[in-house]
């Protein structure tokens, strides 16, 4: 079967329908209008995101070189010169010599204090979330709606509210000033938050999926241990990202809850900055300050790319 040639085809056509035909030829070879480079808009942007990124990194720079500056040149007042002789010194100082008062132990105790506060919390937190979530999601016992509804609103009262009744409550089962009890304390704030992200994220799984689970003759630990999750990874990675930087950065709780033996990293940077007895290391202080942030970056430089995907499949929806 022979094929058609396109101007003979449109030559064999009424005069209006070939008029047509050959403006629609025409708009098709038209090439596109190619952007200009530097529009308005495209510079507007560029512009904003320049100056935003300044804004951020600036104070970062001016940490990064002040550290490894010794005070001989911080007395001289450059602050955004780059050092003409950089020192390691000053981090060594901050992690085993600087002091909190009159303890000169450096902030390696508020770093472990902190992992211990971290771990238990972490999981213990993100273990609850997931079976609310699961429950919340599937199961619908009595009283669900009820029940999300004032997890949600736990999610947004303030700390101070509920701090003088958590002491009670903790010095009256002799965990207050514990470690324990910090962990206990950092569990139940972050369960609304880890309940939510699990509820919505489980929402997204199709119902099928967990009737046939039923059918098959799947109970509640089941289903949810063989089944739902496997397939919470990326939720699990956002709400491990989430809990991991709160607690770690928290210092209210840690203050107030920990004991002077528990003091997480934050508690021990305020003290070692806040200490006046002798002359103010102004290098010590930020290299104390980058040790405190590196655990906060280091996982969301890791784990960035679970971050986005956890929230691309609906750790925010609902």
């Amino acid at each position: 079967m022979s094929t058609l040639d396109p101007v003979e085809g449109a030559a064999s056509l009424p005069p209006a329908r070939r008029a047509q035909h050959a403006a629609a030829t025409a708009s098709t070879r038209r090439p596109r209008p190619r952007r200009p480079r530097f529009s308005p808009a495209r510079v507007g942007v560029y512009a904003f995101l320049i100056i935003a990124a300044l804004f951020f990194l600036l104070p970062l720079y001016v940490m990064l070189v002040t550290s490894v500056k010794p005070m001989a040149e911080i007395r001289l007042g450059n602050l955004l010169a780059w050092p003409a002789q950089a020192t390691l010194r000053p981090w060594v100082d901050a992690w085993e010599a600087a002091c909190t008062g009159l303890d000169c132990n450096g902030i390696q105790v508020g770093f472990w204090n902190s992992v211990r506060i971290v771990v238990p919390s972490t999981v213990l937190s993100i273990a609850v979330g997931a079976v609310n979530g699961y429950a919340l999601s599937f199961w619908r016992p009595r009283g669900a709606g009820w029940l999300f509804g004032v997890l949600l609103v736990g999610a947004f009262i303030p700390y101070q509210v509920m701090i003088y009744p958590m002491v009670r409550v903790l010095a009256s089962v002799h965990l207050f000033s514990s470690l324990p009890g910090i962990v206990l304390i950092h569990t139940i704030f972050g369960m609304p938050v880890m309940t939510l992200l699990f509820r919505n994220y489980y929402a997204g799984i199709p119902l099928e999926l967990f009737k046939a689970a039923r059918i098959d003759g799947g109970g509640f630990w089941r289903i949810f241990l063989q089944l739902m999750l496997p397939m919470s990874l990326p939720i699990i990675v956002v709400a491990m990202i989430l809990q991991v930087t709160n607690i770690w950065n928290d210092y209210l709780l840690g203050l107030v809850f920990a004991g002077t033996k528990n003091l997480p990293m934050t508690v021990q940077l305020n003290n070692i900055i806040n200490t006046t007895t002798g002359e103010r290391f102004y290098n010590v202080n930020m290299a104390a300050t980058l040790l405190t942030s590196l655990v906060p970056l280091a996982v969301y430089f890791i784990s960035g790319r679970w971050f986005v995907r956890g929230i691309a499949s609906g750790a925010v929806k609902g």
